[in-house]
């Protein structure tokens, strides 16, 4: 999924879209990695991304022909993946994945991790995290799914602690009294521009270039190793059934450690890519975590 999606975004895109060439399911299901003529359709957004066609020819290379199918909304292609007119996709995270397999009743399950894209905390006034003050005040998004995430960053730096170690859930309520800083929730827009009236403050991707920033500003991000990372990791998503399926996880594989493939994600990204290969059933207990208190916030 674009780093520039969100859980919120999901609730207000339409439902309607033409599909991108879909047409039969492919019949690489039953075949083994490394033999040819195998044709697997893979769900994207954004398939003009040049590193698309540096992983194809990766694919070839290794015998398995990958046909991309493009979609221009994200709430289509896992729909199609359940309906066997992909047979896999790849271009959301846990969260996301989560949401629609609750919202459907449906058991898409990730099987390959590929990169997680950091939500930063940046400030005008101070060059590490270590340099703020206690007691001073931080600023994080006033959206549900970014406020929860930038929460989880501010606390993966030591600067707050959260009720029950914070969840995708959390609120700037969960704050702990004990907590080095202050937060204080704002319109994401506002963030930036907030900057000189806050020690710090969480923006999302969207807005830091817009306020004169560039990733590499920031003085703490997401860091893919805490557990309350993993819900933001990408991953490439099957059918249940394929989970196994060992072409799928050969593209996995080819994915991951394909170089030029890595530096083409990493340039589109504008930098800001965090590659991971988190082991598909970490992925999956994740998924199953996050689905559990889907439910339970109802």
């Amino acid at each position: 999924m674009s780093k520039k999606f969100t859980i919120a975004a999901a609730a207000a895109l339409p439902l309607a879209l033409l599909l991108a060439g879909c047409a039969g399911t492919s019949d690489a299901g039953s075949g083994d990695a490394g033999t040819t003529d195998e044709v697997v359709r893979i769900g994207v957004v954004g398939a003009g991304d040049p590193y698309w066609e540096t992983y194809k020819e990766a694919a070839a290379a290794e015998g398995i022909e990958i046909e991309l199918v493009d979609f221009s909304e994200y709430t289509q292609p896992n729909p199609a993946l359940s309906a066997d007119e992909l047979d896999l996709n790849q271009f959301q995270h846990v969260i996301y994945l989560a949401t629609y397999n609750v919202a459907s009743d449906d058991d898409l399950q990730p099987i390959g991790a590929t990169a997680i894209y950091p939500l930063g905390l940046y400030s005008s006034q101070y060059d590490s995290v270590e340099d703020i003050p206690d007691g001073s005040t931080v600023a994080v998004p006033n959206d549900e799914s970014n406020q929860a995430r930038g929460l989880l960053v501010l606390q993966s730096a030591g600067l707050i602690e959260l009720a029950d170690g914070g969840s995708i859930f959390s609120t700037v309520a969960d704050v702990e009294p004990s907590s080095k800083v202050k937060v204080e929730a704002l319109d994401a827009a506002l963030t930036a521009t907030s900057l000189p009236d806050v020690a710090a403050a969480i923006i999302n991707n969207d807005f830091v270039a817009d306020a004169g920033l560039t990733f590499d500003d920031a003085i703490a991000v997401d860091d893919p190793s805490d557990p309350n990372a993993l819900p933001y990791i990408n991953i490439f998503a099957a059918r249940a059934e394929d989970a196994e399926n060992p072409t799928y996880l050969k593209l996995v594989e080819i994915y991951q450690s394909t170089q030029d493939v890595l530096d083409g994600v990493q340039e589109a990204s504008g930098g800001t890519a965090v590659f991971v290969d988190t082991p598909a059933a970490d992925l999956v207990a994740s998924l199953t975590d996050v689905e559990d208190d889907i439910r339970a916030n109802q």
